[in-house]
């Protein structure tokens, strides 16, 4: 099970982002057709719109729709339902040194009793990533761990009556496990950004768990929004507290997932939406971010999860102007499992350092996941036409390859 890492020779290696043959290199022709026909699907609006309230019925009349998932968009998304199922697609990547980070995407959920089994399961992504270098990161999302009504109660400042504080205790308990064990484990841990509603109670757990576990290297890491028009300065801040306070920030950078939520929310409830007014300002904030933290990067460490072509290219080009190696551990590149091969592998091919976020669970309670990724791919501009594009260039080129 464990990988010992190979010498690399990519000093200077120039970086492309249209090599698809890197890019496709683990996938065989059949997974390349399998993927086009996901990627023509999914650039349907009317079917990510349907897809989820059908899937969704279909499951609650006992229509047997399971398998399909399970073979076309959890197959192409996820690595597996358990760590177990994972293997072959862990070793797939680090093959090609690229790095796996376990993420059981289960959501939705709201007992106590679950919130403990997702704690169990987070553990054993430490365990499992602490055999393994090409396994780099943990991550847990503060939702699995409790209920989000209360955590919006918290957020909000209101007062908690016995029980709910109790219940509030137990999530903190849950969340300092998961530092504990990483920190122990020597192994990094990604907190996951949610809505703005319940964000800032994630933010001052994430900050708390810095000050215990980043004293002397940043392992707890927390996730930046970039399209909110106030995550920008509260970066800065975090940075200014861990100088102040003497500790590492870590810092994950991503431009956000929840849009539209988020937009609805403040237009239905008559407060200022939280989201940048264009998607310029947007990119704007996220590349300056970018040059934020290699300004401190004494002080930090950081990962661009990023799908964005310009951004990825920006970081690249920005360690070899400053002469830091692209292998420094302290900075990363992250895409989704299934999504933007064309940045992932390219990346690594020049010697960068790279993770893949791969989700697993039980198909079912993934779909929520599935159907979120393939709105998302629909709804950023170029997206799927992008990747589909590289898709039918790598087909052309293997046609043209054996003739």
């Amino acid at each position: 099970m464990i990988s010992h890492e190979e010498p690399r020779t990519t000093t200077g290696k120039k970086l492309t982002f249209n090599n698809t043959e890197v890019a496709f290199r683990s996938k065989t022709n059949a997974a390349l057709n399998r993927a086009y026909w996901l990627f023509k699907i999914i650039s349907s609006n009317f079917l990510t719109k349907v897809g989820p309230p059908a899937t969704n019925f279909a499951l609650r009349i006992g229509l047997p729709i399971t398998g399909i998932i399970r073979k076309t968009i959890f197959e192409h998304f996820c690595g597996g339902e358990t760590i177990a199922n994972c293997e072959q697609s862990i070793q797939l990547l680090a093959s090609q040194h690229v790095g796996t980070i376990l993420d059981y995407s289960v959501e939705g959920e709201d007992t106590e009793e679950t919130f403990d089994q997702v704690l169990t399961e987070i553990l054993k992504t430490i365990n499992r990533a602490k055999q393994d270098h090409n396994i780099p990161f943990s991550v847990f999302k503060v939702t699995g761990l409790g209920r989000f009504d209360l955590l919006a109660k918290v957020n909000a400042k209101e007062a908690l009556h016995a029980a709910e504080e109790e219940e509030f205790s137990r999530i903190k308990m849950r969340v300092d496990s998961i530092c504990r064990a990483a920190h122990d484990a020597n192994i990094a841990v990604l907190i996951d950004a949610e809505h703005s509603w319940i964000q800032d109670i994630i933010d001052d757990l994430a900050r708390e768990m810095m000050r215990k576990y980043n004293k002397e290297k940043p392992l707890v890491y927390n996730t930046y929004q970039l399209y909110r028009s106030d995550i920008l300065a509260a970066l800065k801040a975090d940075l200014y507290l861990a100088q102040t306070d003497g500790f590492h920030l870590g810092a994950k950078l991503v431009r956000g997932a929840y849009m539209e939520i988020e937009r609805d929310r403040a237009k239905k409830m008559d407060y200022p939406s939280p989201i940048q007014p264009t998607k310029e300002a947007t990119d704007r904030d996220y590349n300056e971010a970018i040059h934020f933290c290699l300004d401190h990067l004494d002080h930090m460490g950081f990962m661009a999860g990023t799908h964005n072509e310009a951004s990825s290219r920006l970081l690249a080009e920005e360690l070899d102007k400053r002469g830091i190696a692209r292998s420094d551990k302290r900075i990363y590149f992250a895409q989704l499992f299934g999504m933007s091969d064309h940045l992932s592998f390219n990346l690594s091919e020049a010697g960068y350092n790279v993770a893949k976020y791969m989700p697993y669970g039980p198909v079912k309670a993934v779909m929520p996941y599935l159907f979120r990724r393939a709105q998302e791919n629909t709804s950023v501009a170029g997206q799927t036409s992008r990747e589909l594009s590289l898709i039918i260039a790598e087909q052309k080129r293997r046609k043209t390859t054996r003739l």
